[in-house]
C-alpha cells in the first residue's frame, strides 16, 4: 500500500456520491487502518466563521468574518477541523502532517484565529470524509479518484471554485479530458 498522507484526491467525473462530486479532498492520515481527509473546495452555504465562534462563545475581537467555513465531509458534521500552516501549534493536539501542513481539532485554534494569533494559512471545516481499511484504495482502484501533490497555494490560496480544475491541471489533465468510466489495458 501507497502512503497517501499529504496528497490531493480528485473526484472523477461519475463519482457516485453527490456529496463528493468535483471534490478535492485533503487526506489528513492514510494507512492501513484506513484514511481520514478534509474536503478543501466546498464552503457551507449555511455556516459563517461569525456564526461558529458565535455558537461556541469564543470573542471576536479581530473581525475575521471573511473567514469561510467549508463542508469537509460527511461524517460527523458537528465536528470542526482546521487544516492550517505549520506555523500554528496547538497547547491541545495538532497534527503535522507534512511540512506544509497541519491540522487541529480543538477550540483554542478557533480562538487563536479569532483573536489574530491563529495559523496564517487556515480552511475551517466542519466534517470530515473518512474510509474504512482498503475501501480508498478499492475507490480509486475503481476509477473513482486521482491522486495529486498537495500544495499550500492550491490548498490555501486558489479560489474554491478554482481547486478541483487546477489540482487536475497539476497532472497535466483537463476536465474534458476525463471519462467517467475506467477501463484496464
Amino acid at each position: 500500500m501507497t502512503d497517501l498522507t499529504g496528497q490531493l484526491l480528485i473526484a472523477m467525473p461519475g463519482m457516485p456520491d453527490p456529496r463528493f462530486e468535483h471534490s478535492l479532498i485533503y487526506l489528513c492520515a492514510h494507512s492501513d487502518e484506513g484514511a481520514m481527509g478534509l474536503i478543501v473546495n466546498k464552503p457551507s452555504a449555511d455556516v459563517t466563521f461569525d456564526n461558529l465562534i458565535e455558537q461556541l462563545s469564543i470573542d471576536n475581537p479581530e473581525e475575521v468574518s471573511d473567514l469561510r467555513v467549508h463542508f469537509g465531509g460527511p461524517v460527523e458534521l458537528g465536528r470542526g477541523f482546521v487544516l492550517h500552516s505549520p506555523d500554528f501549534r496547538s497547547d491541545m493536539t495538532t497534527l503535522n502532517v507534512d511540512d506544509s501542513f497541519a491540522m487541529t481539532g480543538t477550540l483554542d485554534v478557533l480562538e487563536n484565529i479569532a483573536k489574530g494569533t491563529g495559523p496564517v494559512k487556515r480552511l475551517v471545516v466542519l466534517g470530515y470524509a473518512g474510509w474504512g481499511p482498503g475501501q480508498l484504495e478499492d475507490e480509486i482502484a475503481s476509477n473513482g479518484w486521482l491522486t495529486c501533490d498537495a500544495s499550500s497555494e492550491l490548498v490555501f490560496d486558489t479560489d474554491d471554485a478554482q481547486k478541483w480544475e487546477a489540482a487536475l491541471g497539476s497532472l497535466g489533465i483537463t476536465p474534458l479530458a476525463l471519462s467517467a468510466s475506467g477501463g484496464r489495458a
